[in-house]
């Protein structure tokens, strides 16, 4: 049996990390990793893998990865504009789990490397779904959504005509604030916004998941990949994160996708048939599904999901403004320069400022565009925020 290749966009964080543990019992021909500036790791990584090729975009860090580095057969490179000269066929399997907008040019560049490319970086399917489709279309190369929900619909509605659907529920688990009093949340410490009660995940994602806005990333996804209209999409609140999503049909079946709380689940299977290998078996967790405890997302809690009332269904420009804003605004309360309160007035009210109303009639026509726009509202940010 010929060995699988792959390659790892973003091999050192969570996901690139659960991947490579899926993937270490199975005959697996990892042909390049990629990392931001965890060289340590990658290195690692690459020794333990026996990868030839890999890819450090930060400079400082590309420089000590070179220097550090004792075995002459690896090769390192700095920048994504190799893919053809370390990919002399297409891949079997491509992960691009880079995240934030730092991961959508290599996500686009990859594509037409690799026979089937699972997405977890969320901004790429956010800002530039229509471009990715074409460029999968045109190198026929299979798509995989990642995020747990995102795979669960995946499995269940993939081949399932958008009309046939009455509703599609996403999960969310409330966050490390689901039941702390309101009233305090400007007394919120970034340990205790950190302490995710069912996820282990970086700084940045945590804070989304404590204002919501993580989900509201999920709904904009679901809408690009099923291409479901917003008024079909829902959240609902589900403590444990058993349940991962709930479909309603027009016929009046309705289906609920739930499995453990773990990544490997979606990863396992988006890079294996069923026919390939299988993972541990589950078992059924009866005291979870009789306490599933279900809700609905409350706006005096949550207030950031009010930014899903004014996307248009079309795709857009205005997505970018919500991710850049919000990554901008995240960064504050990260530097301590806001408190935790303020994240939601902020971005809901830069998201609504007359300078980024026109984006929402502006198709992203490419990635260019949309990386510029991401820089320009970068660079402006401090100032209207004091506006």
């Amino acid at each position: 049996m010929m060995k699988m290749r792959i390659g790892i966009l973003g091999s050192t964080g969570s996901i690139g990390t659960n991947l490579l543990d899926v993937i270490k019992k199975n005959k697996t021909d990892v042909i390049f990793l990629s990392a931001h500036s965890n060289f340590k790791k990658l290195l690692n990584q690459a020794k333990i893998f026996n990868v030839k090729n890999l890819i450090i975009t930060e400079l400082s860090s590309y420089k000590k990865a070179i220097k550090f580095n004792q075995n002459k057969k690896i090769k390192i490179f700095n920048s994504f504009e190799i893919f053809n000269l370390i990919i002399k066929k297409k891949l079997d399997y491509v992960m691009s789990s880079i995240s934030g907008l730092e991961g959508l040019y290599p996500t686009y560049k990859i594509i037409k490397f690799t026979k089937k490319i699972a997405i977890a970086n969320k901004e790429s399917i956010i800002c530039a779904w229509p471009i990715l489709k074409k460029e999968l279309f045109k190198n026929n190369t299979k798509f995989i959504p990642v995020d747990s929900e995102h795979f669960s619909l995946w499995q269940e509605i993939k081949n399932i005509n958008p009309k046939e659907i009455k509703k599609v529920f996403l999960t969310a688990s409330g966050g490390p604030l689901l039941n702390f009093n309101i009233k305090s949340f400007k007394k919120i410490t970034l340990p205790k916004i950190l302490k995710h009660p069912t996820w282990r995940m970086g700084k940045k994602i945590s804070v989304d998941s404590a204002t919501m806005m993580n989900k509201c990333y999920e709904v904009i996804e679901a809408k690009n990949i099923f291409n479901l209209p917003y008024e079909k999409i829902d959240i609902l609140i589900q403590p444990s994160s058993y349940i991962h999503a709930i479909v309603l049909y027009n016929s009046g079946f309705s289906k609920m996708i739930f499995h453990d709380t773990t990544m490997k689940i979606p990863i396992f299977n988006s890079i294996y048939s069923k026919s390939d290998n299988y993972l541990k078996p589950n078992n059924l967790d009866i005291i979870k599904l009789n306490n599933l405890d279900l809700k609905r997302v409350m706006s005096d809690r949550y207030p950031i999901i009010n930014i899903l009332k004014n996307i248009p269904n079309k795709y857009s420009l205005f997505e970018t403004v919500i991710i850049s804003v919000n990554d901008q605004i995240v960064k504050k309360f990260l530097n301590k320069s806001i408190n935790f309160n303020d994240i939601s007035k902020l971005v809901i009210k830069l998201v609504n400022h007359r300078k980024y109303k026109k984006y929402k009639s502006i198709y992203p026509r490419n990635i260019k565009k949309i990386l510029n726009l991401n820089s320009e509202i970068k660079s402006e940010i401090s100032k209207l925020i004091f506006k």
